[in-house]
C-alpha cells in the first residue's frame, strides 16, 4: 500500500516510516499540516497516518480535507490524548481509526492493513491466480508449491498485478503503489522489478507486456 505518515516528531514518524517499509509498503512522511496537505494533493494514499496535533495547519483539518476529497483514502488518527471524548472527537471528524500513544508497533501495522482492506472492493485474503498463491500477512509467495523469495518490490508489484484479476495495470499505477515520492518515474525501477519477477515466477511465462498500457498477469 501507499502510506502518508504525518508526524512532528522526526523521530517517531521515521521510525513509524521503517516498520511499514519493512511490511513492504510504500511510505512517505510530512511533518507539519501543510506539508501533508500538499503531498496529498499530489499522491494518492490508501492510508494516513495523522498525528492529531500538527503544526502549521492541524490535524483535525487535514482530516477534513482528505475526508471531503478522497473518499477512497483511510486516516488513522494519532494522539498523546487518550480519552474517551478526544478518541469521539477524533472519530467525528472523520477519521477511520483512532490510536492513543504510546502505542505498540505491531498494533499500528495491523490496523493499516485493516484499513487498506477498506480501500480496495472485497478480495480473499489469500491473492490466488494462474497457479501463483500470495499471502499479504505472512509475505509469502508460492507458485504450483514452490516458494518464491521475492523483494520487498517485488512481491509489492506482484500483489498488484493479482489485484487487477487479469486486467492490465499501467507503470504509473505500480510506481504509485510500490514506491515512495522519492522514486525517478524515469529510472526504470518498474520495468526492471517486472523482469526480476519474470525470472524468478519461472516458466511458463505468467507475467504479459501490454504495449502502451502497462503489464498484466495471464
Amino acid at each position: 500500500m501507499r502510506v502518508l505518515v504525518v508526524e512532528d516528531e522526526p523521530m517517531l514518524a521515521d521510525a513509524i516510516a521503517q516498520w511499514l517499509r519493512d511490511d513492504a509498503h510504500a511510505v512517505d512522511i510530512a511533518h507539519d499540516g501543510g506539508a501533508a496537505l500538499e503531498r496529498i494533493a499530489v499522491h494518492s494514499y490508501d492510508v494516513v497516518v495523522l498525528d492529531r496535533d500538527l503544526p502549521v495547519v492541524h490535524g483535525d483539518d487535514v482530516c477534513r480535507e482528505l475526508v471531503s476529497a478522497r473518499a477512497d483514502t483511510r486516516v488513522l488518527m494519532l494522539t498523546a490524548a487518550a480519552e474517551v471524548t478526544d478518541r469521539v472527537a477524533g472519530l467525528s471528524l472523520g477519521a477511520d481509526d483512532y490510536l492513543a500513544k504510546p502505542f505498540a508497533f505491531p498494533e499500528l501495522a495491523a490496523r493499516i492493513q485493516s484499513l487498506g482492506r477498506r480501500c480496495r472492493p472485497a478480495a480473499a485474503p489469500v491473492l490466488r491466480r494462474s497457479g501463483v498463491t500470495l499471502d499479504p500477512a505472512r509475505h509469502e509467495v508460492f507458485r504450483d508449491g514452490r516458494y518464491l523469495p521475492l523483494s520487498k518490490k517485488e512481491f509489492a508489484v506482484l500483489a498488484e498485478l493479482l489485484r487487477a484479476d487479469g486486467a492490465a495495470v499501467s507503470a504509473e499505477h505500480l510506481l504509485e503503489k510500490a514506491w515512495d515520492e522519492h522514486a525517478d518515474p524515469f529510472t526504470g525501477a518498474v520495468r526492471l522489478t517486472i523482469l526480476k519477477l519474470r525470472r524468478k515466477l519461472g516458466d511458463p511465462p505468467l507475467v504479459e507486456t501490454v504495449t502502451g498500457v502497462g503489464y498484466r498477469l495471464r
